[in-house]
């Protein structure tokens, strides 16, 4: 009996979902487990699974186009099969245009954070990805005698938004009318090229250094979902920050002294020694300092406070055009090498657009790291539902206090923790962070 394909939802955000490529056609035959498409989210781009065998009988909605979670994609079944009754209606169409996407993105939910991707000892390179298109919502540009509802696909309304194109003056090729990129191909435009000043596309979301142009692009998904996010809580929770500088030396030759030891030992095994990064030490510090805290790894829910059974940690990897912050579950279960392992995966999979959402749900404490960039301080903002995010700068040599009590050049970090007061108090927080800089400054304690 043929079974409908229906847009999944993918993430806790997800409303819409974008097929970016169908890896199998109309008349293809499929297996349980194979891969039928790829769907882009507003977190990531994952794979669309088949659970049926069969044949592909029918595809209704094309690569490039979006649909609402719940809608039909394609219809698998036997060969010949009627799917009459399956087709859906026109009124009832999956796909769904870009202004009502972004209605539905209202109330984004997306945990995210300001941070960016930790240190590391060596570049981690992202994966290989198939150079598909990308589409992002984004309204046409209309004339002023234009109707005000212009049927076209996400892609062609950006291309429409950047190359300054009046979509009410393209007759569209798609279904029922709806315009589509081969319409705004130079050969079928001609003389449709609005007569304001065209501005360049953006290739993508950095802008080269020294110039100076007057652009305008469609905010992205991913952006869209940040810019609620962290809006709902600065202005929502009320933050308070604390500020600490440590001892930075011990954790630096920690990291050597470690990282020395793994490649000894995979030396004799013919192997590639993993490496330990900085970054790495301090989320092993964060899990293990929770434990011991636990009004630390916490979240508000009006009536209750709730206490998380385990330690979820968060860290922002920042991407092309926006901000990814993947989970390592059961961090205070982990070994230093099993959590670092895990945060290489996970930042190589972000940088994909490959994580899933298990991946990036359920955190209890987030680490942001800008010191990569040499900024010695910086205040986070509190990643909901966290009761706390920890930011971490820098290490410099300076001049400090010998055992002496003379003047001698030493290595400072320095640690920012903004806290939700409705959840912690000041001095739970300055406990917290006080034994954080202690296992910090005394790697050994903790690895132990």
């Amino acid at each position: 009996m043929a079974q409908l394909i229906e847009m999944p939802k993918l993430s806790d955000t997800m409303t819409v979902g974008t097929v970016v490529k169908w890896h199998k056609s109309k008349g293809d035959p499929v297996s349980n487990g194979d891969i039928l498409a790829e769907i882009e989210t507003d977190k990531a781009t994952m794979e669309l699974e088949n659970f049926e065998d069969g044949v592909i009988l029918e595809i209704f909605v094309e690569a490039g186009l979006e649909a609402a979670i719940g809608s039909p994609l394609a219809v698998v079944g036997e060969a010949g099969e009627d799917i009459s009754s399956l087709i859906p209606k026109e009124e009832d169409s999956a796909i769904v245009t870009s202004q009502e996407s972004s209605d539905e993105l209202g109330t984004p939910t997306e945990e995210v954070t300001i941070g960016v991707e930790p240190f590391s000892d060596e570049e981690i390179a992202p994966e290989e990805v198939d150079n598909h298109e990308q589409v992002t919502s984004g309204d046409p540009i209309i004339s002023d005698s234009g109707s005000s509802r212009i049927i076209a696909s996400p892609l062609a309304k950006k291309i429409a938004l950047e190359k300054n194109i009046d979509l009410s003056n393209i007759a569209g090729s798609g279904p029922h009318g709806r315009i589509i990129k081969k319409d705004l191909d130079k050969e079928n435009l001609r003389d449709v090229i609005s007569s304001k000043p065209n501005f360049e596309p953006i290739e993508n979301s950095h802008i080269s250094a020294g110039i100076l142009e007057q652009k305008q692009i469609p905010v992205s998904k991913m952006r869209s979902v940040i810019a609620s996010r962290l809006l709902e809580s600065k202005t929502t929770i009320p933050h308070f920050y604390l500020q600490k500088e440590i001892n930075a030396q011990p954790l630096r030759l920690a990291r050597e002294a470690i990282n020395n030891k793994l490649a000894e030992r995979s030396s004799g095994e013919g192997q590639k020694a993993p490496k330990i990064s900085i970054n790495d030490l301090v989320l092993k510090a964060c899990a293990e300092t929770n434990k011991w805290h636990p009004s630390i790894n916490t979240s508000w829910e009006d009536k209750n406070i709730q206490f998380h059974g385990s330690v979820n940690l968060a860290f922002g990897v920042a991407i092309d055009d926006g901000l990814l912050t993947p989970v390592i579950n059961h961090a205070e279960k982990l070994s230093l090498i099993e959590l670092s392992a895990q945060a290489k995966t996970l930042i190589n999979k972000a940088r994909a657009r490959k994580l899933s959402p298990d991946e990036m749900l359920g955190s209890t404490f987030t680490v942001t790291n800008l010191g990569m960039f040499g900024i010695d301080f910086f205040s986070g903002i509190i990643n909901p539902p966290n009761a706390a995010i920890l930011s971490v700068g820098a290490s410099s040599q300076k001049p400090v206090a010998g055992t002496s009590n003379n003047i001698v050049m030493g290595e400072t970090m320095m640690l920012g923790l903004s806290c939700d007061h409705r959840l912690v108090d000041g001095a739970i927080a300055a406990k917290f962070l006080l034994s954080l800089s202690e296992n910090l400054e005394n790697p050994s304690s903790m690895l132990v």
